[in-house]
């Protein structure tokens, strides 16, 4: 009964999203106020309709329901209440609805929230909204529909990916959709002000909470499934370069160009087209990575479906959107002049040049991800684009971009002395070249690169921190009165400092061991004394667990005793490996339970990770200046309420 509820409410959520796609856009070139007004409800009721049908799955996996051939194939009656719940995003369907779930909320919530909008552009707005989310559900209901039955309902399921059983995957997937399908948004604004034919300063203000809303939550998404990768896969790294993680990381990067794009835009009345584009390819490489992580042309263990139809459709859907916002954009590009002029060595320049690198950076990770497909469909060659190609291609800009950042930020809009912008951050740069001599000097035969990004990491905490006094007036009891903005900013440059600083400690000084032990035997690393005390089987919820109890000793004093396991899921007949961490400020102890040896002994991988912490205290730290910005009064009222609006003028 729940089952075909949450089925008939997506039917009707396609056709209010049909009504809402077309009945306000004839209204807004019409000018007829009664037919646009129709997007506000028409939004509201379309999320509702597919949170009915978002809480009928949730019901059905809850209850366990194997009549639903989706819960058949993703859950278990032995399965932990926790991956229950999960089960209903960690598969293609499930995760479908999910998708569209949040683009619909998004599109309520500028409905609830866009009043100060001018009638117009909300109409566009939420209609344009309204056409992704018929596309998607047209998806879902002809391809991918959750409620499919079984005509035999079994007695119990075949359970679920056991590496998604984790509490970090009940968590990062919803973050990472709220992110990269927040970008919609953006799009939205962008395909509504084109078909308007004005951008301005008021556009870009109403654009950027959502952007800046949506990179926040990618942000935190993308940190916590670097975070799942650490502790859960058991090699001991936090970023492979795999191609669903670049699908994440390249949205990411553009949504941070689009930010700071369209402080230009608001400020000076300039980059109004490359704003615009931004915007649509934001959003455009969302969809690139549904794709990649939907069609199967990629194989990756975050990947939810090799069908290749669905795969066409969804590829079908990016030409459609992407393809008709370029083919708008090339239109009326030439319309949106530029009003403001500036000086290369400006606040505008120095934001220029951070677009510049940050979109070429995602233009290296999108070839370096599609290469091996593009390689493979013209040649027949099949290829492996790994970290050393990423590594190699992609840091530079990055190299760059820490470079000129704190200089950047403290420019004046319009025309800059360069002298007078660098005099305040020679300490900062002295400082930093101090940690990077220290980082030398405990160093010996370690990579240059990893010091080089610890004193960069340096240098963009020190540069953060003298732009915040120099706004300050270098007078302390001023710093509580700087706006939250300004904090904001200077929260997340810094973030972004102690993810460099982490990543190039963490490369220069980690030590890794890997040998064989028995019972009662131990072994020295990095000034600890570690021993495998006992290995021992016990038994979990749904799995069995091969546990070790290891000691970690530092001379006469007891450090840590760790359990790290090796887990057997009987149902999927899949081994895990759970790697036991002592977290630490200055850094973890890392071991690894192998396998067990035919002369009675275990294999055991041991890492010491000096400032692992450190790299997702740092994106915490961006993720929470984003959010001080966010709170900033100034992104949360309209431009418009605030200010008289000029007439509207054509294109300009």
């Amino acid at each position: 009964m729940f089952a075909e509820l949450g089925h008939f409410a997506l039917i009707l959520a396609f056709c209010v999203a049909l009504i809402q796609m077309v009945i306000p856009l004839i209204g807004a070139q019409k000018g007829w106020a009664g037919w646009m007004a129709v997007a506000e409800p028409a939004a509201t009721v379309q999320f509702a309709l597919i949170a009915v049908a978002f809480a009928a799955l949730v019901h059905a996996f809850v209850t366990s329901d194997f009549s639903l051939l989706l819960v058949y194939e993703n859950s278990h009656t032995a399965k932990p209440m926790l991956y229950k719940v999960t089960g209903v995003w960690g598969n293609h369907e499930g995760s479908m609805l999910l998708w569209v779930l949040i683009l619909s909320l998004f599109g309520a919530l500028a409905a609830w929230f866009g009043g100060a909008l001018p009638a117009g552009l909300r109409a566009r707005v939420l209609a344009v909204q309204a056409s992704i989310g018929l596309a998607f559900l047209g998806f879902i209901l002809l391809t991918s529909n959750p409620f499919a039955r079984l005509a035999d309902p079994p007695f119990n399921g075949r359970d679920m990916n056991p590496l998604l059983q984790d509490p970090g995957l009940a968590f990062h997937p919803p973050f990472l959709y709220l992110g990269y399908v927040g970008l919609s948004m953006a799009f939205s604004f962008a395909v509504a002000a084109l078909i308007e034919g004005r951008v301005d300063a008021a556009w870009a203000r109403w654009v950027r909470p959502w952007t800046l809303a949506s990179w926040i939550l990618l942000t935190i998404g993308i940190a916590m499934g670097s975070w799942w990768a650490y502790y859960e896969l058991g090699w001991g790294g936090f970023w492979f370069w795999d191609p669903v993680e670049n699908a994440s990381f390249m949205p990411w990067l553009l949504a941070a160009a689009l930010l700071h794009s369209a402080i230009v835009v608001e400020k000076r009345e300039a980059l109004k087209s490359w704003t615009i584009l931004l915007a649509i390819l934001a959003f455009g490489f969302s969809l690139i990575g549904t794709f990649i992580v939907r069609s199967g042309v990629i194989t990756s263990v975050h990947s939810f479906a090799s069908d290749p139809g669905r795969g066409v459709f969804i590829l079908a859907i990016l030409a459609v959107f992407l393809g008709g916002a370029l083919t708008l954009f090339a239109a009326r590009a030439g319309a949106m002049q530029a009003r403001g002029v500036f000086s290369l060595v400006s606040r505008e320049g120095a934001l220029v040049l951070n677009n510049i690198l940050l979109a070429v950076a995602a233009l290296v990770v999108f070839v370096g991800t599609l290469w091996p497909l593009v390689a493979e469909m013209l040649w027949g060659r099949k290829l492996s684009v790994g970290a050393p190609f990423f590594d190699t291609a992609f840091t530079p800009f990055m190299v760059i971009l820490a470079l000129v950042l704190p200089a950047g930020a403290m420019m004046p809009w319009k025309r800059a002395v360069p002298a007078r912008v660098v005099r305040p951050l020679w300490p900062a740069a002295v400082l930093s070249l101090a940690v990077a001599g220290c980082a030398w000097s405990l160093t010996s035969g370690r990579p240059v690169l990893a010091l080089v990004s610890a004193g960069l990491g340096s240098w963009l905490i020190f540069g953060a921190a003298t732009d915040l006094w120099q706004r300050a007036g270098r007078t302390p009891a001023r710093l509580t009165r700087l706006p939250r903005a300004d904090w904001g900013k200077a929260i997340a440059h810094a973030g972004l400092g102690v993810v460099f600083a982490a990543v190039g400690l963490l490369t220069a000084w980690q030590r890794e061991d890997i040998r064989i032990l028995h019972a009662g035997e131990g072994f020295d690393m990095a000034g600890y004394h570690i021993s495998l005390d006992a290995v021992q089987e016990r038994p979990g919820p749904n799995y069995t667990a091969t546990t070790a109890t290891m000691t970690v000793r530092r001379g006469d004093r007891l450090v840590a005793v760790m359990h790290p396991e090796k887990r057997f899921y009987p149902v999927q007949g899949t081994p895990t490996t759970e790697a036991a961490i002592r977290n630490g400020l200055r850094e973890d102890i890392y071991l690894v339970l192998g396998d067990p040896q035919a002369n009675g002994g275990w294999a055991v991988r041991s890492y010491i990770k000096p400032f692992a912490s450190w790299l997702w205290a740092g994106a915490g730290l961006m993720a929470l200046g984003g959010a001080l910005s966010l709170s900033d009064r100034r992104y949360r009222v309209a431009a418009g309420a605030r200010r008289p609006r000029a007439a509207p003028q054509p294109a300009e």
